[in-house]
């Protein structure tokens, strides 16, 4: 059973009708994501006995699964909702970065990707374990870190990304903390961006998990609360004013045209300038499967929705829908534009 709307406010029927409509335009946009290239690599195995030589259990092997995470996530994800998505970042041409590469759906344009020699893909390794009855748990994950980025990779992505945002929507930076994502990268995209013309300057939307604050004036940046208060050396909790002041306080700093703090199971809030808080209620009660990738699917969808006309409220609300969905699902999950409409659509109606 669907839960009951969340949306407060009169016109539930009019909300569906205008997210109906933007979810069915999904198809039209071309969506630069440029990042932090990450394998999701998933080890599968079966309970089998604690081992006499430590403490520790034994699991027979299965099959392994590699996966775009980071940027590559972020990437999956607009193309799982319909939209084209144009690929930039750095890969190995290793056995890891071969497999992710050919993981990548037909709607992510990989034609930009630098593969400087010699480089090893970053990886998370996750080992998971279950019985013949039972569901899959993670037991340990193993991170394999990349080299640091050297001056002619970073001048190559540089390039790459100016070429491919100009003929793009909108431009989502997907920093996972390798170094590649910079305020000077950046700052060298817009640069490069289109200016004259009939076609709309793209929106840059960013999702950096360690370095938010040294970001200036781009269209939405949309960190989770333990980043805010990592970020402000604060705690939130259930306190409302603690969230007003710390979204009021990022947003004046950054010159941000808008902060979405994602809150897990305390929803989302939407800070503007000019606007008064929206708070959005969680979608989908406490079904949560997977947290993993979560902040990919929220900044895909926004980007997404503000290409197809969204306003940045309504991106966030579609937004909510897709991440409430993505949880969900097990391992580093997409949604697609379907399960998106019929979400909004059953959760809105009357």
């Amino acid at each position: 059973m669907m839960p009951p709307s969340i949306h407060p406010g009169p016109g539930e029927s009019e909300l569906r009708t205008r997210l109906s409509r933007l979810v069915e335009a999904f198809g039209r946009p071309r969506i630069a994501v440029v990042g932090d290239l990450i394998a999701d690599e998933f080890i599968y195995g079966r309970l089998d006995r604690v081992s006499r030589e430590a403490p520790v259990l034994i699991l027979k092997y299965d099959s392994t699964e590699v996966t775009p995470g980071g940027a590559g996530n972020a990437a999956h994800n607009v193309a799982a909702l319909g939209a084209v998505a144009h690929l930039v970042g750095v890969i190995g041409a290793d056995d890891v970065g071969r497999r992710l590469s050919r993981s990548f759906p037909r709607r992510v344009v990989k034609t930009r990707l630098v593969r400087p020699h010699g480089y090893r893909t970053p990886t998370k390794t996750r080992i998971l374990a279950g019985g013949i009855h039972s569901a899959r748990q993670q037991v340990v994950r193993v991170d394999r870190d990349g080299p640091a980025i050297d001056h002619a990779t970073r001048e190559a992505v540089t390039r790459a990304a100016g070429e491919a945002v100009a003929g793009c929507d909108a431009v989502i930076m997907s920093d996972y903390g390798t170094g590649l994502i910079t305020p000077g990268l950046v700052a060298a995209i817009k640069r490069q961006m289109p200016r004259r013309g009939r076609r709309r300057v793209p929106r840059i939307l960013l999702d950096s998990r360690y370095a938010l604050m040294q970001y200036r004036g781009l269209a939405i940046a949309a960190p989770n609360e333990s980043e805010v208060e990592q970020m402000l050396g604060i705690t939130m909790g259930d306190d409302t004013v603690v969230l007003e002041q710390a979204g009021r306080t990022i947003l004046a700093r950054t010159r941000m045209g808008a902060m979405l703090i994602t809150r897990g199971s305390r929803g989302m809030a939407l800070f503007e300038s000019g606007h008064p808080t929206q708070h959005i209620s969680i979608y989908g009660g406490d079904e949560v499967a997977d947290v993993t990738g979560a902040g990919d699917t929220v900044i895909a969808t926004m980007a997404v929705a503000l290409s197809v006309g969204a306003s940045c409220f309504e991106a966030a609300l579609l937004a909510n829908y897709a991440g409430g969905l993505v949880v969900m699902k097990r391992g580093t999950a997409t949604v697609n534009a379907t399960e998106l409409l019929q979400a909004v659509e059953s959760d809105l109606a009357r």
